[in-house]
């Protein structure tokens, strides 16, 4: 079938048309900066859009802050020297920096799929950014049929809910059964994502498929173990007409820190060596294939490549290559 057939053909075809690649600024913040001024948008948060074989993918700016003291987060056990140089280096500050949270929506012309759903309200009157980036690509909540957690932490799930309702009415959610389970036996305790956790997901249990690595959440997506970051975090591979993507979550927190120093201990990684290793495998594959990829907290619009190069990984940010036809992509094999 082809892609023109498919946009004719699927309930979803006007929609897959809405969005026009990046767009005005929409800003939210994570949960580890709760209380960090946020910058919003009033009107249109961004969206960028590409074709992925028969599949159309969005990336989804739920918004960005911008921290202080990196180092209090990335690389802790390292020098300050050695912290100052690395972000020399890579023409980044040591001192401040800003974080992106970008759900991924997939249009695979039978369901719509979102991954994450952005931090939502949480403990902060203002709400995220991912309506508007979903309104400005054409969708609306109700529109969604899936909805995928790649773990639990707040700044994934605050988006679930509004005033108590469930956001995405008509979905059913997915997500890793240890993940669910872990979280569960926390109990809403003072951590913040424990507490979300209660309120926005534990309500919504029965509406859950768990499913393990390996399994496909619907055809053409597949779960990928991804341990390390949370007990049941999970990355996913999105694979078309020989296309490939992979969603890698929160494998990597940083495009310099998480990638060039994968061994850096990061402070939200529950597991911190089994995060590390985890790093490795995934960009170590990414790498090898010479795959894309969208991280959840990668810069805007989130996609990008990797390189091997040295005891790391060098980020090379998607420009045009995703939206050329596939006969044309830089990253076939020969």
């Amino acid at each position: 079938m082809s892609s023109r057939d498919f946009l004719k053909l699927s309930r979803r075809g006007a929609l897959a048309l809405g969005a026009g690649g990046l767009l005005a600024t929409g800003m939210r913040s994570l949960e580890a900066a709760a209380e960090t001024p946020i910058e919003s948008s009033n009107q249109r948060a961004p969206a960028t859009e590409f074709q992925l074989g028969e599949f159309k993918v969005y990336a989804l700016l739920d918004g960005t802050f911008v921290a202080e003291h990196p180092q209090d987060t990335f690389g802790m056990e390292q020098t300050s020297e050695v912290f100052e140089k690395a972000s020399h280096d890579h023409f980044i500050s040591s001192n401040k920096f800003r974080g992106f949270f970008t759900p991924v929506l997939v249009n695979t012309g039978d369901k719509l799929v979102l991954f994450d759903t952005g931090r939502g309200v949480l403990s902060q009157p203002q709400s995220g950014n991912l309506l508007k980036a979903l309104a400005t690509a054409g969708i609306r909540p109700a529109d969604i049929d899936v909805v995928v957690l790649t773990h639990m932490h707040a700044d994934h799930t605050g988006g679930l809910m509004q005033n108590g309702i469930p956001t995405f009415a008509n979905a059913k959610y997915v997500t890793s059964p240890i993940e669910f389970n872990y979280w569960e036996k926390l109990g809403p305790a003072a951590n913040g994502s424990a507490r979300v956790f209660a309120e926005n997901v534990l309500p919504l249990k029965d509406k859950f498929d768990f499913i393990d690595p390996g399994r496909e959440v619907v055809p053409g997506i597949t779960a990928v173990e991804a341990y390390g970051h949370t007990p049941g975090h999970m990355a996913y591979l999105v694979e078309v007409n020989g296309r490939k993507l992979m969603l890698t979550a929160d494998t990597a927190n940083h495009f310099v820190w998480s990638l060039a120093y994968p061994d850096w201990r990061v402070v939200f990684d529950i597991d911190k060596a089994r995060a590390a290793e985890t790093r490795r495998r995934i960009f170590g594959m990414i790498a090898e294939e010479r795959i894309p990829f969208i991280g959840y907290h990668m810069p805007f619009p989130a996609m990008g490549f990797v390189e091997a190069v040295g005891e790391g990984f060098r980020f090379v940010p998607a420009t045009y290559q995703l939206q050329l036809g596939h006969e044309d992509e830089q990253n076939r094999p020969e």
